[in-house]
């Protein structure tokens, strides 16, 4: 692979430095508690809290026949096997204080499951187009795009990246009195500075897994394959794969010229779609995969194989154009299958015309770490855009520097490309998508009712589904435990005796009650919420804690415990709603499909003024009727909010 060096794209402290606030020159203040972790690790909570978390969570959903049964199994567990299990736990997570109790776990839990990548782990979040119009050229916005996405690279790796600080004392500790007397603080104890303000750094140790990282599949466990060094960047286009290196050999950004023309090659050249889009492997299930892989090994294609996998990142350019948010909804979450590398830790998708996402691998990381980056490069590309949409005369050896792989296949190989098609095209089809926009108040009007509005979605979610199908079914709400070394997340369970309580007398008891009176019940719902909310960003939900108990009594290899065979118990964990907000200015909609062939995937977001979200089920499922009755939640909680009462 050949290229011209030109001026080079370096990042230095004052000017390629990406924080949350703008403050470029700040940024550099920070010692190194821009290391990249938390300090403060994950707790463990006590068994008999998690126990009664874990029962609170069950009236809702069981009949008081099955309630008690179920008390009495998970009490005898509490007793027994289970006080064993919380000792071993206990055990463990003191031998092991370099991370938390979950982490190994759960990077398990995602590496070890064999279902295929594609709508069942990889979320998606889409930005929003830049918003001068003449940017959203493909090449212009990816050019712009992928030498934000650099310098975000180079400044993580540089050391410079502000920390992700969650702040309860804004007024203070977003300071630039703060940031400076903390600069002056030694690195070992710059944390403790933070915490006395109520600044608390949070973990951001999954971000080295943002670049250069790929799931490579297994017989009976993936592996995640990091590898630092390379300096290019993986291109798909109609099916077809490229690389061209965007970094020098000292790990500086080439000129921008260079990135540019190279894209201008791929996106001008003749692309037509292979006979056996490789592309499709990566929706297969990863045992039937990584029996393809091998045979792809086996046939000369290692070399090849590790260009896809050790690039810093893989960008799809789509030929398709997207019109709404349905259509960019199914080209971020899954797309033809072709043009996608599921595989890959990030994907960065841009469409015919502009329209740009990322679609990530699930099991180095969460939403957190991926959310930044977006926001970022977003920021960085339309505020201080690389190139600009002037025509530059193109040079005439630019195919010299990107390269196209090629891959070796046979008959065997072949085949499996086209069962994974059909089986992919089977799945595609069925998954059903719609948004909801409820413009009749937002974050504001339910704050100033001294309400919770996560609170009031979740309300309405649980409202929706009673009206809809009668019954109140788990529910799944994912929170960040990024407080913590190594956290990943917790459960929320939105599903809760005083919802089902609030829902029931909106849906059944229409005019039993005065509007005085279901504001009371809101209210006290909005009171629970906020308490699991907060026990869960403390690390205190039981979800985690007794998943990672269950992990210990598997490997005994003896029988499982009577609590986790307890039907009420698979039940929980069956996922029917499954959801989860993104709140950024930077993002256009995010979505994943739902949990469960019969379940419902939301993604929201709750504006200052509205809400929205993004509803995604199979077709056995009648989401249009649910998102009906949302908007019917909504508007019955508006009018008792403002004193109405139900008719």
């Amino acid at each position: 692979m050949h290229h011209v060096h030109q001026q080079r794209e370096c990042l230095t402290p004052d000017d390629q430095v990406f924080n949350r606030n703008g403050e470029e020159s700040i940024a550099t203040t920070y010692p190194v508690f821009l290391v990249v972790l938390a300090d403060k690790r994950l707790p463990i909570p006590k068994l008999e809290d998690s126990i009664r978390r874990y029962l609170a969570a069950q009236r809702p959903l069981l009949e008081d026949d099955n309630y008690r049964k179920t008390k009495e199994i998970a009490k005898n567990f509490e007793k027994g096997v289970g006080r064993t299990l919380h000792k071993e736990l206990v055990y463990s997570d003191q031998k092991n204080k370099h991370t938390s109790y979950i982490s190994a776990p759960w990077y398990n839990k995602y590496l070890t499951a064999r279902e295929p990548l594609v709508l069942n782990f990889n979320p998606f979040i889409s930005m929003h187009l830049d918003p001068k119009p003449e940017y959203n050229n493909q090449l212009v916005r990816a050019t712009n795009l992928v030498i934000s996405a650099l310098r975000f690279l180079k400044t993580l790796k540089s050391n410079y990246l502000t920390p992700d600080i969650f702040h309860m004392k804004p007024k203070w500790s977003e300071t630039d009195t703060f940031k400076r007397l903390i600069s002056l603080l030694p690195s070992r104890i710059s944390w403790y500075g933070a915490y006395l303000a109520s600044a608390y750094p949070l973990d951001m140790s999954q971000y080295v897994c943002l670049f250069n990282t790929t799931r490579i599949p297994k017989l009976n466990k993936d592996e995640l394959l990091t590898v630092e060094q390379p300096k290019h960047l993986l291109v798909m286009r109609n099916g077809n794969f490229y690389v061209f290196d965007v970094l020098d050999n000292c790990g500086d950004i080439l000129h921008k010229s260079e990135i540019k023309k190279c894209l201008h090659y791929i996106l001008q050249v003749d692309s037509s779609p292979p006979k056996f889009p490789l592309g499709y492997l990566t929706t297969e299930d990863r045992d039937t995969w990584a029996k393809v892989r091998q045979g792809l090994v086996d046939l000369g294609n290692t070399e090849s194989l590790h260009q896809v996998d050790s690039a810093i990142f893989c960008l799809c350019l789509d030929d398709n154009p997207v019109e709404n948010e349905t259509e960019l909804t199914h080209a971020m979450l899954h797309g033809y299958g072709t043009n996608r590398w599921f595989d890959k830790s990030l994907s960065l998708i841009i469409t015919k015309n502009g329209v740009s996402g990322i679609n990530f691998e699930h099991s180095w990381g969460d939403g957190v770490a991926v959310l930044r980056f977006l926001e970022e490069i977003f920021k960085d590309s339309t505020k201080n855009p690389a190139i600009s949409p002037k025509p530059e005369p193109t040079s005439s050896d630019t195919s010299a520097a990107v390269r196209k792989l090629e891959f070796k296949l046979n008959e065997s190989v072949q085949a499996a490309v086209k069962a994974a098609q059909e089986k992919f095209e089977h799945q595609r089809k069925s998954l059903e998508v719609e948004q909801l926009e409820f413009r009749k108040f937002g974050k504001n009007f339910i704050i100033e009712q001294n309400l919770s509005p996560d609170a009031i979605v979740q309300l309405a979610f649980q409202m929706a589904f009673l009206h809809q199908h009668g019954k109140t079914v788990s529910t799944y709400e994912s929170c960040s435990t990024a407080a913590f070394k190594h956290g990943r997340t917790e459960t929320i369970r939105p599903a809760t005796l005083p919802t089902k309580q609030c829902s029931v007398a909106f849906v059944y008891e229409r005019g039993k009650h005065s509007s005085e009176e279901l504001k009371n019940r809101i209210h006290s719902c909005s009171e629970h919420h906020r308490k699991l909310l907060i026990e869960a960003t403390l690390g205190n939900g039981f979800d985690r804690h007794l998943f990672a108990m269950q992990c210990l009594a598997k490997a005994t290899g003896v029988s499982l415990p009577e609590f986790y065979q307890d039907p009420a118990y698979i039940q929980l964990n069956n996922i029917i709603i499954s959801t989860s907000t993104l709140n950024s200015a930077a993002v256009e909609i995010g979505g994943f499909a739902p949990a469960t062939q019969d379940g419902y995937g939301i993604g929201y977001n709750i504006y200052d003024t509205w809400f929205g979200c993004n509803l995604i089920w199979y077709g056995n499922r009648e989401g249009n009727e649910f998102l009906k009755c949302l908007n019917q939640s909504l508007d019955d909680i508006f009018d008792v909010l403002k004193g109405k009462p139900l008719v």
